[in-house]
């Protein structure tokens, strides 16, 4: 019953009732990425996506977001994507986690030259 309440009432929770009935009546379920999360298309190629989990835009990889914004035609799932040696895996956005680059601390702590001044 909450879920369900859940899914009447917020956005951030999967998908809203309106979301849950296009799906339901208009969408085409095209394709599924790593993190399980669910693509679909309808007749008139819109397109969007259904969360696994949090609702948060930077878990969508890259290939599925060029499809997303209509830079590909072709289905990611249906085309290999080759990677370089040098690129790293998909991550998402760390932003306020313990996990967030931090860059004081890849800094060498080093002794300044000089020593201030104190009245």
């Amino acid at each position: 019953m909450i879920k369900f309440l859940k899914i009447i009432f917020t956005w951030w929770n999967g998908q809203t009732i309106g979301t849950f009935l296009n799906t339901l009546f208009f969408g085409k379920l095209v394709g599924i990425d790593a993190s399980k999360n669910k693509y679909y298309v309808d007749s008139n190629d819109r397109r969007w996506v259904i969360f696994n989990s949090d609702v948060e835009a930077t878990k969508i990889p890259p290939e599925w977001h060029a499809w997303m914004h209509h830079l590909i035609k072709e289905v990611p799932s249906q085309v290999e994507f080759s990677k370089y040696k040098w690129q790293k895996d998909h991550q998402e956005n760390k932003t306020g986690t313990n996990e967030a680059y931090n860059p004081n601390k890849y800094k060498p702590q080093t002794k300044a030259d000089y020593e201030s001044w104190s009245p």
